[in-house]
């Protein structure tokens, strides 16, 4: 298909965003995406406010230019909290983000205590700051930044064992067992890859909450599938990588039944 075809548009940093384009993709099977994971500045969870939005809007640019898409979902939590009010000011197009999920957690939880699993930046972010006070301020947060096991995630946990993917989501899930939260948010979209993981080491007192099922609904009321489409997915990596990180995004990409666009 020709590149200013796709109907909806990922971002993401890494990989994160992947199981978000799967789980559209089972909501509805003939839609036309594209997957653009910004290798380039990889990992954004490190990086300042400023820098996310400078990234994120680049890409965008990419996408908008290269693509024509209808709608962009940010598949990242951190350039959702630092930079999607930006993005959806210098853009014409609809904008999906993925902030954490701190209304359905209070919702959920019980004890009014709760996990927060995500990056750095998206932990001590004013947004996030904000999404508590608003929606879960009779709760306490056990926040934690991980950018540890996000690494791995990106780089070997994809395609590890489940013992290795289990020994590496520990620490983290431990630390909130003792901190007695009945309820996780996981607020970076590559704690997905895991998600597995993540619930057995939490066992089942522990609620896990992500946002995939609201995002993608959300995605789909605002553009909803064109019925010419017949399911074209590719996936694409910013450019000034070396030639492993490319090799891992062909084997992510056999991995989620996608083809293997190339380097933008």
């Amino acid at each position: 298909m020709t590149d200013s075809s796709y109907q909806y548009a990922f971002l993401d940093s890494g990989s994160g965003g992947l199981p978000y384009l799967a789980q559209l993709r089972s909501h509805a099977h003939r839609a036309s995406c594209v997957y653009l994971a910004d290798t380039l500045h990889f990992p954004y969870g490190e990086k300042t406010r400023a820098e996310v939005i400078e990234f994120a809007s680049e890409s965008v640019e990419h996408l908008l230019r290269r693509f024509s898409p209808s709608v962009v979902v940010v598949a990242c939590n951190t350039m959702s909290v630092a930079a999607l009010e930006t993005l959806r000011s210098r853009f014409p197009i609809p904008f999906v983000g993925t902030v954490p999920a701190v209304k359905l957690a209070a919702a959920r939880s019980k004890n009014r205590k709760i996990g927060l699993l995500a990056t750095d930046r998206t932990v001590v972010d004013p947004y996030t700051d904000e999404l508590i006070r608003k929606f879960a301020g009779d709760c306490d947060f056990v926040r934690i930044g991980d950018s540890k096991l996000i690494a791995r995630i990106e780089t070997e946990l994809i395609t590890a064992s489940r013992e290795e993917r289990l020994a590496a989501v520990l620490p983290s899930i431990e630390r909130f067992k003792r901190e007695g939260v009945d309820t996780i948010i996981l607020a970076c979209t590559h704690f997905l890859h895991v998600d597995d993981e993540i619930r057995e080491a939490a066992g089942p007192g522990i609620e896990i909450i992500d946002s995939r099922e609201g995002v993608v609904q959300q995605a789909l009321r605002l553009v909803p599938p064109r019925a010419e489409d017949h399911g074209e997915v590719a996936c694409y990596i910013t450019g000034g990588v070396s030639s492993a990180i490319e090799d891992r995004y062909r084997t992510f990409s056999r991995l989620f039944n996608i083809e293997w666009g190339g380097v933008l």
